[in-house]
């Protein structure tokens, strides 16, 4: 590719949900651009927003591989359906055609013969041609340059033409977005973070919905290591890619298991557990102006998640508590951990706090009185309070 032929490389945004949203729009667009200037902070940008496209402008010279890491930085930003590599070239007929001949001259499509198509789109009517005559034009050039067969209906090379108010835009492919709503337009909710394959990804996907999350790992110290927090720690900086300025709080929890040992309830006492977890995220959550929790439950996975034990767990607080993978089976948590780069770190090693409670027969259907009389020997409530005030907050390396 010659950088004559091509112009200036550029990164252009396409949104989805976004502009479904009405009156509402132009607030879910600025939280985007906001988001995407914080996410591209590395870099020399100027973000441009016409007709629900955001093109982001590189500096005069920049190069390819340039654009290429912004593509590849900002495709994580939730938000955006998909991103191209694109071209930036003068409104003339005859230049587009060159830079398209040019655009597609080195592919594998074009080593293949590959079947394409050309799809153009006159966002500035003063455009001289209208976008079939656009299309048979450079798509009848590209035919008699590589005698490429054209097929509209199923291409496999597919070279886009956009005409905008100062310029065009070509591309021929471009890499999926994260798709949702842009973080931070939905509030603010906090994660109980464990070191498993579940919660990270529940944590992405109200990230994905526009919820901004911290969030909160019970660590068994000082009756484990300190390799889960390792882990949790590592989890949150691969999340943090998806909304940036996470916040990691862990919370000593191995004495308080000691006391709810100490109640004789084995069978009840990975419920009562979660109850305490869960006041204790609550506690820490109207500290932080978090409105919601958020867990990887999924019905029926472990004892803790039959229905019966959900309820009982449920009642423990009055924050609403967020379970985006309730109707998910393991398999296609497991895909999408894999998929959002968490899996990896999820199948490490570690020792995970709730095995210290971990009963031979845990009880399928607990009763929230049992649950409440074991509270009210612990004092429960002061013991969350006490809790929540000693987290430690670890900071992600910049």
């Amino acid at each position: 590719m010659t950088m004559t032929a091509l112009g200036e490389p550029c990164v252009l945004l396409k949104l989805g949900e976004i502009i479904l949203k009405g009156r509402n729009r132009e607030v879910f667009e600025q939280r985007l651009r906001a988001n995407i200037k914080f996410a591209l902070k590395d870099y020399q940008i100027d973000i441009r927003q016409r007709h629900g496209v955001v093109a982001l402008f590189l500096p005069e010279g920049t190069g390819v591989e340039i654009a290429e890491a912004v593509a590849a930085r900002v495709s994580e930003v939730p938000g955006i359906v998909l991103v191209h590599l694109a071209w930036r070239v003068a409104k003339d007929p005859s230049v587009v055609t060159k830079a398209a001949l040019e655009l597609v001259r080195d592919t594998p499509e074009v080593a293949r013969r590959a079947r394409f198509a050309v799809r153009s789109r006159r966002r500035d009517k003063r455009f001289p041609l209208r976008s079939s005559e656009l299309d048979r034009l450079v798509g009848g050039e590209l035919h008699d340059a590589y005698g490429l067969p054209v097929d509209l209906s199923h291409p496999e090379l597919t070279v886009s033409i956009e005409v905008d108010r100062d310029e065009v835009f070509l591309y021929t492919n471009g890499r999926p977005g994260q798709g949702g709503l842009p973080v931070g337009s939905s509030g603010r909710g906090l994660v109980l973070m464990s070191g498993g394959i579940d919660s990270p990804v529940a944590a992405y996907r109200m990230m994905r919905r526009g919820l901004r999350v911290d969030f909160l790992h019970f660590s068994g110290i000082p009756f484990t290591t300190s390799e889960s927090i390792y882990k949790a720690y590592a989890l949150v900086r691969r999340l943090d890619a998806f909304q940036g300025r996470s916040r990691l709080w862990v919370v000593p929890f191995g004495k308080a298991q000691q006391s709810i040992r100490a109640s004789g309830q084995d069978r009840l006492a990975m419920i009562a557990q979660r109850r305490l977890m869960l006041k204790t995220a609550a506690e820490v959550a109207r500290r932080h102006k978090a409105s919601a929790l958020i867990t990887g439950d999924s019905l029926g996975q472990v004892s803790s998640q039959t229905m019966a034990n959900i309820v009982a767990q449920e009642s423990a607080v009055d924050l609403p508590i967020l379970r985006p993978l309730i109707g998910l089976d393991k398999s296609e948590v497991i895909a999408e951990a894999r998929r959002i780069g968490t899996l990896e770190i999820s199948e490490l090693p570690d020792e995970d706090c709730c095995t210290l409670l971990a009963a031979r027969n845990p009880e399928l259907a607990a009763k929230i009185e049992d649950l409440k009389l074991i509270e009210r020997r612990l004092d429960a409530e002061e013991l969350a309070s006490q809790l929540a005030d000693s987290i430690q907050a670890y900071k992600l390396d910049a």
